[in-house]
C-alpha cells in the first residue's frame, strides 16, 4: 500500500506562490520554500506522527577561517525523511549544505549546522512532490501558480445582509421590534453608506414607513 487518493492529489498539485520565498544570491534571484512550511506541510500532508526526520550524516567542511575579522565555518548534511502510509514505509535521503559567519564561533557553528540540515530536509522533502519544492526546479515553473481566493461566502456579502435587514423591518410586529431590529442593523447601514447609498436611502425609507405604521397603529401586525 502506498499513499492515499488524497495524498496523491496533494502530492501532485502545484505549489502555491505565496509559500515561495526569494532571494538574492551572487546577482540572481533563487526561489525557495522555508524550512517551516516543509514541515508544515509534511504534517497537513502525511500526517503528525506519520513521518520522522533523521539526520544519518553531518561533516564539518575543513577549520573555521577569518573574514573581515569574524569566523565562517560549512558543514555539509545528509537527513533521511521516513514516511509511514497504511502497511508501507517510504524513505527518502537529501544532501545540503550550511555555511555560518558570526564573530562567535560557536554561534557560526550552530547556524551552519542548521541551515545544512534544513537545505537536507528540504531536498529529501522535495523528492514526494510540488508543494515540497519540486515545481521550483522547473525553469518555467509551470506548477507555481497562484490559489484562487476563496469562495464568497453569500451569507456575509453586503448585498445578502441588507435583505436581512428588509426582512426584520417588515417582520417586525410593534414598535419595539422595530427599533430593537433598527439598532441590529447600524454596521450594515454603515457599509451601505459607504458602497450603496441608494440602498441606504431605500432601507432608510422602510424603517421610517413602518415607524409610521406602527406607531399610529401599534396592534397592526400584532397576533
Amino acid at each position: 500500500m502506498s499513499f492515499t487518493p488524497e495524498q496523491t492529489a496533494l502530492l501532485s498539485g502545484p505549489l502555491d506562490k505565496a509559500n515561495v520565498a526569494t532571494r538574492t544570491q551572487g546577482g540572481t534571484t533563487l526561489s525557495y520554500i522555508t524550512a517551516w512550511h516543509a514541515i508544515a506541510e509534511a504534517n497537513r500532508i502525511f500526517g503528525f506522527g506519520q513521518w520522522d526526520r533523521e539526520t544519518v550524516e553531518l561533516r564539518q567542511l575543513g577549520e573555521p577561517r577569518l573574514v573581515d575579522g569574524k569566523s565562517r565555518v560549512g558543514y555539509s548534511a545528509r537527513v533521511r525523511i521516513t514516511v509511514r502510509t497504511g502497511d508501507s514505509v517510504i524513505v527518502r535521503e537529501g544532501c545540503g549544505f550550511g555555511s555560518g559567519i558570526d564573530r562567535d564561533t560557536d554561534q557560526a557553528h550552530e547556524s551552519a549546522l542548521k541551515e545544512a540540515e534544513s537545505d537536507a530536509m528540504k531536498r529529501a522533502l522535495m523528492t514526494f512532490g510540488n508543494p515540497f519544492g519540486l515545481a521550483l526546479y522547473d525553469k518555467t515553473q509551470a506548477n507555481v501558480v497562484s490559489a484562487p481566493p476563496p469562495p464568497v461566502d453569500p451569507v456575509t456579502t453586503l448585498a445578502n445582509r441588507a435583505d436581512v435587514v428588509v426582512s426584520a423591518l417588515n417582520a417586525a410586529a410593534t414598535a419595539d421590534d422595530l427599533e430593537k431590529a433598527w439598532g441590529k442593523s447600524a454596521k450594515v447601514c454603515a457599509d451601505l453608506d459607504l458602497k450603496d447609498p441608494e440602498k441606504l436611502a431605500a432601507i432608510t425609507a422602510l424603517y421610517e414607513a413602518r415607524r409610521d405604521e406602527l406607531t399610529t397603529n401599534p396592534f397592526s401586525k400584532a397576533a
